[in-house]
């Protein structure tokens, strides 16, 4: 169907992103967003369903990796805020004066986290003696607790996690799933003997999101992000990015290696094989409802969503086509179909709405259904089903060998989004124009054009990173982890450098 034709429908164009987003995550019913407080959507049956799935993955690597899953309570009290805050503001300004943390007094500076978070005052009529604050995120709350459970190096490594909602305040314009107030969140805490294990936790995670990102057919950025645009708390951070279909990047995960800071504010040690106390070394990861959000952007088309089978609420809807007089023996025989295809696995929905089959195909391809089955006296008598996938084929299908067919269907379904979705970066990214320098000023040979990661050779100072952003527009999202296999010239020193950089227009 053209776009003229569809826009009659109510459905904007994909190309006009910003109008079509916000109208198809209502529109599949994923979430609505008339509740009374700005950024915190209700979610839905068939969103919060899809989101379950997406944690399934999860939940499936925590187990193959050996995490165990815990539950943290929502309120943490001030002091516990004040804490990481001296922690944080002390280790940006190390950082910032390139010192090492010892070398500075920890009450030194105060940090500004207190404006985005939730209070707690009151309970009830009585005015609680120390406030509380609804978790922006668990380092505090799960680093109290760390230190009662770890006594000897027999303890480690710990590894935890959790799936819960955290709450900032979130002052930006909200979008859902993209940038919200209350987030569905998942996080993994682990604690090391050394350095070297919790690197080594590292490339356990990066392998974790190349499982969970592949199950979503989604290709992804993964960069070490800037010194300025790391965590304080961090010794580095790795970032996985989802580029959009308008380029704008998402960050759907992180990674963070805190080496033993954390474990020096909070006390957590260990006794190692000599009988002396060493600190823990901390690594975390963690994703959030955003990855909804990039399957959303990444996959949908003109027509509404289109739902990775993996993670799709429903994979095969069948549509009974009906003819009069023979009604009760076609909703019969789908509803045997669907037990069948139930039975071994599939999660399946029988359409029986007394409507028109139109309005039905109209309904789920909005919803982005990745198979549907039609199946009318017609194909009752040739003991076969009309499979129509939602990235386009429509073929018969053999009603005895249904199961291995159906498996077949979802197969190409999910190899055709990978291909989609490759060949959309494949467009994304491209070298920057060239930075000219005349009299100190800076200026770009070129456009710099919407829609677009760019990337460079870069081996310069923050200082002149930050004269290529502010040049260009853009965001530095960091050092890609594959670097140039050959050495390029910066583009500002014009020293030579294996350093792949990229720049974009971020969310």
């Amino acid at each position: 169907m053209s776009g003229p034709a569809k826009a009659k429908r109510g459905i904007p164009q994909k190309e006009d992103f910003n109008e079509w987003y916000p109208f198809i995550v209502e529109a599949a019913e994923l979430v609505d967003k008339r509740y009374p407080i700005k950024g915190m959507d209700v979610w839905r049956p068939y969103g919060w369903k899809a989101m379950r799935l997406i944690d399934g993955l999860t939940h499936a690597e925590m187990e193959r990796s050996e995490h165990e899953e815990y539950r943290f309570p929502l309120l943490i009290p001030e002091n516990l805020l004040e804490k990481e805050n001296r922690l944080v503001a002390l280790l940006k300004k190390a950082r910032d004066e390139g010192v090492e943390p010892e070398e500075l007094r920890i009450d030194e500076d105060e940090a500004g986290f207190k404006k985005e978070v939730y209070w707690v005052k009151h309970a009830g009529e009585n005015e609680l003696d120390i406030p509380m604050f609804l978790r922006p995120t668990s380092e505090t709350a799960m680093y109290t607790m760390f230190p009662l459970w770890i006594r000897s190096h027999a303890d480690l490594p710990l590894k935890t996690y959790q799936m819960v909602n955290t709450f900032r305040y979130e002052t930006k314009q909200t979008r859902s799933f993209i940038r919200v107030r209350e987030i569905h969140f998942f996080e993994a805490h682990t604690a090391h003997i050394d350095e070297a294990c919790a690197s080594r936790q590292i490339d356990e995670d990066l392998e974790i999101v190349g499982n969970i990102m592949a199950a979503m057919c989604l290709p992804v950025l993964i960069s070490k992000r800037p010194v300025w645009d790391t965590f304080p708390g961090a010794w580095y951070t790795i970032a996985i990015d989802v580029v959009m279909p308008n380029g704008r990047t998402l960050q759907v995960a992180s990674v963070h290696h805190y080496r033993d800071q954390w474990a020096k504010a909070f006390d957590i040690k260990y006794e190692d094989e000599n009988g002396e106390f060493q600190n823990c070394h901390q690594t975390t990861y963690g994703m959030s409802e955003r990855l909804l959000g990039a399957v959303v952007g990444m996959h949908g088309d003109d027509s509404g969503l289109i739902m990775p089978p993996k993670i799709a609420p429903i994979q095969i809807v069948i549509i009974p086509v009906l003819k009069k007089g023979q009604e009760e023996m076609v909703n019969e025989s789908a509803s045997q179909l669907a037990n069948e295809l139930r039975a071994a696995g599939f999660r399946v929905k029988v359409d029986s709405r007394d409507m028109r089959p139109g309005q039905k195909y109209y309904d789920w391809e909005i919803k982005g259904v990745p198979l549907r089955f039609e199946l009318g006296p017609r194909d009752i008598d040739k003991n076969s089903v009309f499979a129509a996938r939602r990235t386009g084929g429509k073929t018969p299908l053999d009603r005895s060998e249904i199961i291995t067919l159906a498996h077949a269907q979802l197969a190409e379904i999910e190899s055709e989004l990978i291909q989609r979705a490759a060949q959309h970066m494949k467009g994304k990214t491209q070298p920057l124009p060239e930075l000219i320098e005349c009299d100190g000023k800076w200026t770009v040979e070129g456009e710099i054009a919407d829609g677009v990661v760019f990337e460079i050779a870069f081996d310069g100072s923050d200082a002149e990173a930050e004269i290529i952003e502010r040049t260009c527009g853009l965001t530095f999202l960091g050092d890609a982890v594959e670097a140039y296999s050959e050495p390029k010239p910066c583009v500002i020193t014009g020293n030579n450098t294996k350093r792949r950089v990229w720049l974009a227009r971020t969310y």
